[in-house]
């Protein structure tokens, strides 16, 4: 039987054909390499700033300037007088007397009681103290438990202010008016009449640092920590003479008015 054969021209063609696809191929290759597959890695500075990104710190607690921005409903008008009348250099009071506070932070009442005998009016320290009218804000009433430590502030137990103080005294029947934003010179004027003053203060005069509280109704106070009241009762000069805790003292004009300003030159007089 006989094969058939292929004949050489086909096979000399076909090597041909393979020869020039393999070229073909070859230079796709070279000209054209494949994309790679799938996403890159984050580069490493974007990887570094997500991984060691720290959270923004804390917003601090805003610092109030010493002017309250506003004035409770329950506060006595009080108009500084246009022109302050000359005083005498110096004048001091000396038939007040003084005792050292009964309640943890009753400063308030008890300079009260002291400054009410003085203009010939006996209150009970505490009598006065349980008919002063509670709040968050010390502009409206006291604020907390009068037993609790000294040096806190609102919403914690802290004291009161002149306006609630100088309401209550009117219901005893003196003439007490509060304030804020006063002189040295309307001090020194009070004083020379011989109506002692009582001024809201730092510590015993020292700096503070005032606070912007806002109450549970949205109203605004200025407030500081180791809010304290003294009794002024004369000056000269350099200086005031001031009763604390039943004590005299004297302190340089510069220190008492850093102290005072502290919550606004608050203060509490009698109005003639």
């Amino acid at each position: 039987m006989k094969r058939n054969s292929i004949p050489l021209e086909w096979v000399a063609a076909l090597l041909v054909v393979g020869v020039v696809a393999a070229i073909v191929i070859l230079l796709m290759l070279v000209l054209h390499p494949s994309e790679p597959t799938g996403a890159l890695p984050a580069s490493p500075t974007e990887a570094a700033t997500t991984v060691s990104q720290t959270p923004s710190p804390p917003t601090p607690q805003p610092t109030a300037t010493s002017t309250p921005t506003s004035v409770p409903l329950t506060a006595i008008p009080s108009p500084a007088p246009s022109e302050t009348p000359t005083v005498p250099e110096s004048f001091y009071i000396t038939d007040i007397l003084g005792h050292r506070q009964y309640f943890s932070i009753g400063c308030e009442a008890s300079a009260a009681v002291d400054w009410a005998e003085y203009f010939g009016f006996t209150i009970n320290e505490f009598e006065y103290q349980h008919k002063l009218p509670l709040s968050d804000n010390p502009d409206l009433g006291f604020v907390g438990n009068v037993n609790s430590p000294w040096g806190q502030v609102p919403p914690y137990a802290y004291g009161v202010h002149a306006y609630p103080i100088a309401n209550l005294l009117r219901d005893y029947g003196l003439r007490a008016t509060g304030v804020k934003g006063w002189t040295l010179e309307q001090v020194k004027y009070e004083l020379a009449q011989g109506q002692p003053v009582i001024a809201w203060v730092i510590g015993n005069m020292v700096g503070g640092v005032p606070y912007e509280y806002t109450d549970q109704n949205g109203g605004k106070v200025i407030v500081a920590a180791y809010e304290h009241v003294v009794i002024l009762t004369g000056y000269d000069a350099d200086s005031i003479r001031y009763l604390n805790n039943g004590r005299f003292y004297d302190i340089p004009n510069e220190y008492f008015l850093n102290s005072w300003g502290i919550l606004g030159n608050m203060a509490l007089y009698w109005e003639d």
